[in-house]
């Protein structure tokens, strides 16, 4: 694929292995399908000599190199440096270390700001380590109507004793894209750090930490085409001022002193791959992060194109209430269903070959704060795979749900 090349879905997903199997999937929010390329950097890791890093073996120059490329690669990826991206199990792990560990100088009187349209893992790790420290904890509201997250509703619950500010880049349920850039401005007036859970946009658009305004930036590669594990990513003189407790033997320095154990080569290696997957859809022009924001640009551009083919489509459906609608917001569709289950909904599409579960996926405060419980809704997430053949699929499957076929 060439920079002049329009967008080649087919030769996307030629590269995936799982597509044969034949089902259409939108159920990439919960983690997408991988390319080859991604699964032979895995198995090609495993099957060489490996070991703990250092550089007298090739075993151990291996591991290094291994280390050394992936973390180049998500610096890339969002236009961090290498030097502060930290490995761990999962976003949800990184957080929770990260909060108790920057816990430790919190007390009575500090306050800490999450907001309702998080993900939990960017709610709960923060709420329950103020409480530990006897800091306040305060929230930012979501407007139920339009799903958005609004610079008004932070600076309502700002002060000068906030100490940090947790927000997301995106929805994983309803996909709303705050004004991240705006948001984390207020926070940084009142001199609190920013943590940016962009797990969910990542995947979707190409990032700028710097000009996000994150201070701390998680996203994990299985969202975006790679292995399970989770990334932190900061400036390398922000994370030298943290110190989370660590085994007396392993090294102090930044970004080691925040991995526990060591580290998954072979995922590290499929994270490379992904990566690199994702620069190849940019063109052969520039350097990767270059063609990484050229690859993510095709890929946004694709996915809403498609997107806006569902929307239309389910304006047209009876009983179909679509709860995604903020000005901004990527592929992730939430549907319920007059008088029906949207569970029941997913089964029936499931027996149609379509993928797109059902619940609130771990967003429970935007799920309650929309009205709908602990139960969610259906969602409908697209990726760089999805094509029109999928859409019809899920079209014609949600017209035959609501009586329509």
């Amino acid at each position: 694929m060439t920079a002049a090349t329009a967008y080649d879905v087919a030769a996307v997903r030629a590269d995936f292995p799982a597509l044969r199997a034949g089902a259409a999937h939108f159920d990439g929010p919960g983690g997408s399908q991988v390319p080859r390329q991604v699964a032979h950097a895995v198995a090609a890791t495993l099957g060489s000599p490996i070991a703990n890093r250092g550089q007298v073996t090739e075993a151990e120059r291996n591991a290094d190199a291994v280390v050394v490329a992936a973390r180049a690669a998500v610096a890339d990826l969002v236009a961090g440096d290498p030097g502060g991206v930290v490995f761990g199990r999962s976003m949800t792990q990184l957080t929770y270390d990260l909060s108790r560990t920057l816990a430790a100088g919190w007390g009575p009187g500090d306050e800490v700001v999450v907001t309702r349209l998080d993900h939990d893992a960017n709610v709960r790790p923060w709420v329950q380590a103020a409480q530990a420290r006897g800091a306040t904890v305060r929230w930012a509201d979501l407007d139920p109507d339009t799903g958005e997250l609004t610079p008004d509703a932070l600076a309502a619950v700002l002060s000068d004793r906030t100490r940090l500010v947790a927000l997301t880049g995106a929805s994983n349920l309803i996909g709303t894209r705050p004004d991240v850039a705006a948001l984390t401005a207020l926070a940084h007036e009142a001199g609190a750090l920013t943590h940016v859970d962009g797990v969910h946009l990542t995947a979707h658009a190409p990032v700028d930490v710097a000009a996000l305004g994150a201070d701390l930036y998680a996203c994990s590669p299985y969202k975006f085409l790679g292995p399970h594990l989770g990334c932190l990513v900061a400036a390398p003189s922000l994370l030298e001022t943290l110190h989370p407790d660590k085994l007396l033997p392993s090294t102090d320095a930044v970004p080691e002193r925040f991995e526990l154990g060591t580290l998954p080569y072979e995922l590290l290696a499929g994270t490379t791959a992904a990566v690199d997957y994702l620069a190849g859809l940019g063109g052969d022009d520039g350097d990767r992060r270059a063609r990484l924001v050229a690859g993510l640009t095709a890929v946004e551009e694709h996915e809403d194109r498609l997107r806006l083919r569902i929307e239309d489509a389910l304006a047209e459906l009876p009983g179909v209430t679509l709860w995604s609608r903020a000005a901004r917001r990527t592929p992730t569709l939430l549907l319920t269903f007059a008088g029906r289950a949207a569970a029941d909904v997913t089964r029936e599409l499931a027996a149609r070959g379509v993928n797109a579960p059902s619940g609130s996926f771990y967003a429970i405060e935007v799920s309650r704060r929309l009205g709908l419980g602990d139960t969610g809704g259906l969602r409908v997430g697209l990726a760089p795979y999805t094509d029109d053949a999928d859409v019809d699929r899920l079209l014609d499957g949600l017209r035959a749900a609501v009586g329509r076929a």
